[in-house]
């Protein structure tokens, strides 16, 4: 796998032009850990940023190597149609363990963007929270940039701490949109679903799996 990985990455950034209108996908990174997620529609590859974001990359890490995320789904899609009305709509699709995240799993403590200079640009991904410092297993993937989603005073989030960018997508992201345009719904979605954005066929996670380039 670590071959393929270093083979993919002569192309990656062909493959990954954020198309026209969209910001660049942030800023590179001196040192790189690439994961594989592969759904049940194909496979997602990841840049992880260690140095901007130790904390959440090795979680993730963490989770990945003991298998949590297998059998995992995306379950969730924010779109412009099913985001709560009266703000800027974001776009984004969310999954991990599960809605729940995992049964005895501590949160991991909160860094935000302010502080590693990273953003919510088309492919970033980021971990979902509550509070800050309750983040586990559960991330999302950028469809759109949204810096509402960053740190910093008049945001979408009134704790104004923001979500942690930790990677971003480089082969794959047109799997990422198919994932954001499944059908959605609030039948059967958990109770703490407010909007329809519960995926009515979750897309399974088969495995996530960790290398480091050379």
């Amino acid at each position: 796998m670590k071959h393929f990985a270093l083979g993919l990455a002569a192309i990656a950034l062909a493959a990954c032009t954020p198309p026209d209108g969209q910001e660049s996908y942030g800023t590179p990174q001196s040192r790189v850990i690439d994961a594989r997620i592969v759904t049940s529609l194909r496979v997602i590859d990841l840049e992880l940023y260690p140095d901007a974001a130790p904390v959440s990359v090795a979680n993730f890490i963490e989770h990945a190597q003991a298998g949590h995320y297998d059998g995992g789904s995306f379950y969730r899609a924010v779109r412009p149609d099913n985001d709560r009305p009266g703000i800027e709509p974001m776009h984004l699709i969310q999954g991990g363990y599960g809605f729940d995240g995992l049964p005895g799993a501590e949160g991991i403590t909160h860094e935000p963007t302010g502080e590693t200079g990273l953003s919510h640009v088309y492919g970033a991904i980021s971990m979902a929270r509550n509070e800050p410092g309750t983040a586990t297993t559960e991330f999302f993937i950028m469809v759109e940039d949204y810096p509402g989603l960053d740190s910093g005073p008049g945001r979408r989030n009134p704790d104004e701490a923001g979500y942690a960018v930790f990677g971003r997508v480089f082969w794959g992201i047109e799997i990422v949109e198919a994932i954001a345009a499944q059908e959605t719904s609030l039948d059967g979605a958990p109770e703490a679903f407010q909007y329809p954005q519960f995926i009515v066929e979750p897309v399974r996670i088969e495995s996530v799996r960790i290398w480091e380039r050379e």
